[in-house]
């Protein structure tokens, strides 16, 4: 399993969200960590950075359907 140059840290900096929400993330994915300084394993990075889009488009999507 090869690693990502990224830390749950920097992941939050790159997505402007805490990094409370990040840890939270992980803890919802069944992803350990140790602490905000982590790096991730290359899959376990991408699994967070794809929930994270995927949330902020389901919240662009809901905004733009309830638009008039």
């Amino acid at each position: 399993m090869g690693f990502a140059d990224l830390s749950i840290a920097d992941i939050a900096a790159e997505y402007d969200l805490a990094d409370e929400s990040v840890l939270s993330l992980c803890d919802q994915l069944g992803i350990s960590y140790k602490d905000r300084q982590t790096n991730l394993a290359l899959e376990d990075a991408k699994a967070i950075i794809s929930l994270i889009l995927s949330k902020r488009s389901g919240v662009t999507a809901s905004k733009t359907e309830t638009s008039p």
